[in-house]
Parts: C-alpha cells; sequence; structure tokens
C-alpha cells in the first residue's frame, strides 16, 4: 500500500505539473507507468485519468471568479454567450471522436515509442511556431471568432495520440489562426475545463468496478498532488510564455522523447 500511495503521489505531482504546458501530460505518464508498474494493472490504465480531477479543480479553483461573471453576464452580454457557444464548439469535436474511438485509443495508441516519437515531433512544431513572425489579431481568448473556436477544436483532436499534448495542440493552433501567446495558452485552460471533464466522467463510468476501497484512497493521493501541482503552473505559465516562448517546453520535450527511445531500445 506504500508503495502504491508513493506512485501515486509521483504520477500525481506529474500529471499537475504537465497537464497545462504543451508536453503532454499522459504522455510523461504513460513513461513513468513503465517504470511504477501501473501499466501492468487495469486500474492503473484508469489512473491516469482520474487524478486529472485535481487539475480540473485547480484551474476552476483559479478561474472560478471569471467565469462566475461570465456566467452572470450570459442572460444579458452577447459576448459572453459566444464565448460560451465557442467553448462548446471547440470541445464537441473531442468529445465526439474520442467517445467512438475511446477503445482503439486506449489499445493500440497508448504505446511508449508513439509516445516518445509524438514528444519529438511536438517539441519540433512548438520550435518552428516560436520562430514564426505571427502577426496576432486576437489578445483576449473570449473574443476569438466562432470559425477560430472550432479549428482549435478539429487541432485538438490530435492529442488524442498520446505525446502530442492537448495543450500543445490548442496552443499552437490558436497561434496559427491569429492569437498571441496569452490569449493562446489562457483558451487552452478555458476548454481544458470540459474537455477533462469529459474525459474523467467517461472514464470514473467505465471504471467504476474496479474502485474498492483501496484504490480511492491511492485515486485520493493522486488527486491532492495533482491539484497543487496543476495550482503553481496555471498561476505562473501565462506570465512565463508571454515573456520566454515555447523553447524550454520544447526541448524539454525533444530529449524525453530521446531518452524514451533510447531507454526502450535497451531494455524493451
Amino acid at each position: 500500500m506504500l508503495l502504491d500511495l508513493f506512485k501515486a503521489v509521483v504520477l500525481g505531482t506529474v500529471e499537475g505539473l504537465t497537464e497545462y504546458l504543451p508536453v503532454s501530460s499522459t504522455g510523461h505518464l504513460l513513461l513513468l507507468e513503465r517504470f511504477f508498474g501501473f501499466d501492468d494493472d487495469a486500474f492503473g490504465k484508469t489512473f491516469v485519468v482520474l487524478i486529472q480531477l485535481g487539475s480540473i479543480l485547480a484551474i476552476l479553483s483559479i478561474y472560478f471568479g471569471r467565469l462566475w461573471r461570465i456566467a452572470l453576464a450570459l442572460p444579458h452580454d452577447p459576448q459572453a454567450r459566444r464565448f460560451v457557444l465557442g467553448v462548446l464548439i471547440a470541445f464537441l469535436p473531442a468529445a465526439v471522436i474520442g467517445a467512438l474511438a475511446h477503445g482503439i485509443i486506449k489499445g493500440v495508441l497508448f504505446n511508449p515509442w508513439i509516445v516518445c516519437a509524438a514528444l519529438i515531433a511536438g517539441g519540433a512544431v512548438l520550435l518552428w511556431v516560436d520562430k514564426m513572425a505571427l502577426q496576432p489579431r486576437y489578445e483576449d481568448a473570449t473574443a476569438f471568432s466562432l470559425p477560430m473556436y472550432l479549428g482549435i477544436g478539429l487541432f485538438q483532436c490530435l492529442a488524442m495520440i498520446p505525446g502530442v499534448s492537448r495543450s500543445g495542440a490548442t496552443i499552437v493552433s490558436a497561434m496559427l489562426l491569429g492569437a498571441d501567446k496569452r490569449s493562446a495558452a489562457e483558451f487552452s485552460f478555458f476548454l481544458a475545463m470540459p474537455t477533462l471533464a469529459g474525459a474523467f466522467a467517461y472514464d470514473l463510468y467505465k471504471s467504476w468496478a474496479m474502485m474498492d476501497a483501496g484504490n480511492v484512497l491511492i485515486v485520493f493521493a493522486g488527486f491532492v498532488t495533482s491539484f497543487v501541482a496543476g495550482f503553481i503552473v496555471v498561476k505562473s505559465f501565462l506570465d512565463y510564455v508571454s515573456s520566454h516562448g515555447f523553447a524550454l517546453f520544447a526541448w524539454w520535450r525533444i530529449v524525453v522523447g530521446a531518452l524514451g527511445l533510447i531507454g526502450l531500445a535497451i531494455v524493451g
């Protein structure tokens, strides 16, 4: 039990630290599972999604005031209604494809070789976008056009490949479609709320039969550490990328992916 709790704390911390960074939390967790052995356990395959609840609540706690103001403005503010509609439009593609292809995604794509290749490729894309002379048209995540919200949502579907990164796909697509770095990252936060909540609810439904008292304690430990780590990241990420860009995260992805490929080639 103590060893399982230690694993949960480590995985929860990694989940919280990487969920909102463009480095792929799922990819990092899958690689860590190779060392911790969660991938040999049916419950462990779902644990990585269940602990996302901590990350969800972390971002909700930070953005609660702003979300509440948007909710209160819905009856009389067309911009607030358009933003909520935009989030739903961006959320739907991944929700539909994720539900229809859930078995294929979990059974085929959750592969460490795919993860490492996607980490390296995603790092190269981040470096490329970071060096582009983009001319942003939007500086407010709540003011994107509806077609732009849809485009971001379609790009988010790429993150169903572990290692691509949900936040990376949404941030890069938002920037290519006209957002500045800060608003692109912030919309990635907003879109994460329904996306992660939907994934959590679906996997909780699928794995409910495996949730015994011991597993609940393990998930709770991962949840707490995920919440704390996620809170810290969300609080600091926007300011960092606004002034420093994504090079740090791009090189991190490339190094982790390369080391992963070397490790897999040596130990299998």
